[in-house]
């Protein structure tokens, strides 16, 4: 019970870290008049902005509280209580005149109750997974996210926010193979998080220059849930309480969650991006 009620808590306030970031990198990178379609402009552009770097700086601190939940929960409870990042960025949205009508707030509703549901389904995480098969798999997946996120630049935000998404949810996935011993299957799951993390925290960025916070969040939300869950239960031995009582509320928890989270996206998307200087002025 203390391991669950810290993998609780870290994963909260690492909500509350991403929740704010986002909305900070939002007002960060639409201010940026430089070039940031590749991920070499980024990382140039990005060095020389302080909003940036505060939000990197931001999401490291949270990225450390996200790999204690990790340790401590199922992937699919701590990556729901990291989804909570998602409201906590809808009300922070409000600082780029971003306002939520009611059906998005039912969609943040039914988000929050979709992850109380899950926390009281959860069961015991599985065992860190580190061998040479998990590790290559990993780095495939990096190949693969790599030219998605190449291919996938030409895509509406949306989309962009999705395969973030699936960046975030491989970085989840690879700290579950940190852990000792240390060998190389050990080293190359380490070494993918950051990879992970950075090609996810551009595409993202990208996502945010061209359509609403809450609007990029949500489809980034859904994949870095759903993809680590589906894993961990299946691959890496996370499991639920026992009885049908926590399968029901485990499922029906994340699909509350994921459909809230695609009803915000859709709601939200049609917004004009409007900074708050330029509404001031206006």
């Amino acid at each position: 019970m203390t391991d669950t009620l810290v993998g609780l808590a870290a994963a909260v306030v690492a909500a509350g870290l991403f929740g704010v970031a986002a909305v900070l990198q939002a007002h960060g990178v639409r201010q940026e008049s430089e070039p940031m379609d590749t991920l070499r402009e980024f990382v140039s552009t990005a060095l020389r902005n302080r909003l940036i770097l505060a939000v990197v700086a931001a999401y490291l601190a949270g990225f450390v509280l996200h790999a204690v939940s990790i340790w401590y929960l199922p992937l699919y409870l701590a990556q729901s209580a990291v989804a909570l990042s998602l409201p906590v960025t809808a009300l922070s949205a409000a600082r780029l005149r971003e306002r939520l009508g009611l059906r998005d707030w039912l969609a943040v509703l039914a988000i929050v109750a979709g992850l109380v549901l899950v926390s009281i389904g959860s069961g015991a995480p599985g065992e860190g997974r580190s061998s040479t098969t998990f590790a290559l798999l990993l780095w495939v997946a990096v190949v693969m996210l790599v030219g998605f996120g190449f291919r996938g630049r030409a895509l509406g935000a949306g989309s962009i926010g999705a395969v973030a998404g699936l960046g975030y949810a491989g970085s989840a996935i690879a700290v579950r193979g940190v852990a000792l011993p240390l060998d190389v299957p050990v080293a190359a799951a380490a070494a993918a998080v950051p990879v992970f993390g950075l090609l996810a925290f551009w595409l993202y960025s990208l996502a945010l220059s061209r359509s609403a916070v809450a609007a990029s969040s949500a489809p980034l939300v859904v994949c870095q849930t759903l993809v680590p869950a589906v894993v961990g239960i299946w691959f890496l031995g996370d499991a639920v309480r026992d009885g049908w009582v926590g399968v029901v509320a485990v499922t029906v928890g994340m699909v509350a969650a994921i459909v809230g989270a695609i009803l915000l996206s859709r709601t939200t998307a049609g917004q004009d991006l409007v900074e708050p200087e330029t509404a001031a002025a206006g």
